[in-house]
């Protein structure tokens, strides 16, 4: 009899704390069996085409939400790495909520690593650009300074949430916390090469995927490190522009003033797309743009302006968008140039006239422009600058009979997705939230893309993001990292999601 009581008080007194106090109990006890398990998943590479290696990953991964009581399996399409399920069943509980976290990563080049390998996590006791240097793992016995930063490949983008998961389910379990929600879980194998199976992957498996309120865990935090919960992404799409000149490199010396240099014609095609204050002039570019409601206006009215601090932050002395503040222009579709290549520079450089010189571009979408529409804006503007346009490579009768040449290689892109603000789903993930971090920065649109729009047609999701890594995480370059802190926060938020009311 006493034994029982003593148990009945036991689970009361661990039932009386929230879930965030147990989360921050539970991972200063275990820091550095959470850092162990996350530097193991780090360890395995994780681009995209990789099959073997995300099988790998696949594994481990479930091997992980097994070992807390989750049960798994592997969601196939043929061709591509599988997305791994999860899900874990409460008694009574009325309604689902999905986690969605990508396990792959950007594809790497190694010799842009500090130290040269992406996939051997090394933890700094700064960030790279303040001289942090490479430290040693502590003795047991001692916590990690939460401003250490741990190097490699998906450290933040988008391994961290899987740990941060894990280890706050482990925290409401040691402190006997109930879940009120089923809990389930979709971890992404391709996100980072454009998810091209997710859909397939979606419609075999539409019932098993339904659930009350989807949770997308990618990207950032505020600038300022503010906790922050955003209603919608952008789209992306992709062109490939390459322009041609002679049929082969000539020599500058004898052909220079007479041959066309495709480089030359291609740095002005690309800077016919914007002005020098980057305002895009390609025709209609903002044509579709769906406004902003009114709690979106009064959102991003309050959300903290830290323009100036991160300017300074980037050593920029200016900024496009004609003065208007970043949070406010991410909704708005943006035009990038992500890369240029044409013959050699530097080392490579030779006294050449290139043969072809290409340009990579990313545009990316708000809500009410369709991403094939936006391709094709930027094919009109190609054609209006005098190119014939072609979408195969160019045989020797097609460049004899125009003088300019353009092959437009278009990827197949998404569209932009948001969710509304007042939705009472929307109202409980903010109070949950913020139960863990306090205020939250609230944003109509994330600046990154996600492939939302699929879990809209296809499941009815209502999707909500909870970013959680450092905003200096250099994603998609090479030193990615998390600070330790930003992942000793999510496992605290993520402790108040998975006991979601």
């Amino acid at each position: 009899m006493r034994t029982t009581l003593l148990c009945l008080i036991g689970a009361a007194l661990a039932a009386a704390q929230t879930p965030v106090e147990a989360a921050r109990q539970w991972r200063q006890a275990h820091e550095h069996a959470i850092i162990g398990e996350f530097i193991e998943l780090l360890s395995i590479p994780n681009v995209a085409r990789d099959l073997p290696n995300m099988r790998r990953n696949a594994a481990l991964i479930g091997r992980i939400l097994a070992k807390r009581g989750v049960t798994t399996r592997l969601l196939e399409a043929a061709g591509g790495p599988p997305a791994v399920y999860g899900e874990l069943k409460t008694p009574g509980a009325v309604r689902t909520t999905f986690f969605y976290v990508h396990y792959d990563g950007q594809p790497v080049e190694p010799s842009q690593w500090a130290g040269g390998d992406p996939f051997r996590p090394t933890l700094r006791d700064a960030p790279l650009e303040a001289d942090g240097k490479t430290i040693p793992l502590p003795p047991p016995a001692k916590p990690f300074d939460p401003e250490w930063r741990l190097y490699a490949r998906s450290t933040g983008d988008d391994k961290a949430p899987i740990i941060a998961l894990m280890a706050a389910l482990d925290a409401l379990r040691a402190a006997r916390i109930p879940l009120r929600n089923n809990l389930m879980f979709f971890f992404d194998g391709e996100e980072e090469a454009g998810s091209p199976h997710l859909e397939e992957i979606l419609r075999r498996n539409r019932e098993l995927l339904r659930a009350d309120t989807w949770l997308f865990c990618d990207g950032p935090v505020h600038q300022n490190r503010s906790q922050q919960v955003v209603f919608g992404s952008r789209g992306v799409t992709s062109l490939n522009i390459t322009v041609y000149g002679p049929r082969r490199e000539l020599h500058s010396g004898h052909y220079g003033n007479w041959s066309p240099n495709p480089a030359m014609m291609l740095a002005q095609l690309v800077g016919s797309m914007k002005d020098a204050d980057g305002r895009v002039l390609i025709r209609d570019f903002h044509l579709g743009v769906e406004p902003l409601g009114e709690t979106e206006k009064r959102a991003l009215a309050e959300a903290p302006n830290f323009d100036r601090e991160l300017m300074r932050e980037l050593w920029l002395s200016r900024t496009e968008g004609d003065g208007r503040r970043l949070d406010e222009l991410i909704n708005l579709p943006a035009l990038n140039v992500r890369g240029l290549a044409s013959a050699g520079v530097g080392a490579q450089s030779r006294n050449v006239i290139p043969a072809t010189a290409t340009a990579s571009i990313d545009i990316r979408l708000v809500k009410g422009i369709d991403h094939r529409t936006a391709a094709r804006r930027v094919i009109d503007h190609v054609r209006a600058q005098g190119y014939f346009v072609t979408g195969s490579e160019p045989d020797q009768a097609t460049r004899m009979a125009h003088p300019r040449v353009a092959r437009v290689v278009v990827a197949e892109g998404y569209n932009a997705f948001r969710t509304s603000m007042d939705l009472e789903v929307s109202r409980r993930v903010i109070r949950a939230v913020e139960s863990a971090r306090g205020p939250v920065v609230r944003l109509p649109t994330f600046g990154g893309s996600l492939p939302v729009v699929p879990f809209v047609e296809i499941l009815g999701a209502t999707p909500i993001f909870v970013p959680i890594a450092n905003h200096d995480n250099n994603q998609h370059g090479h030193n990615e990292n998390i600070r330790l802190r930003n992942l000793w926060d999510a496992i605290e938020t993520m402790a108040a999601l998975l006991a979601l009311e």
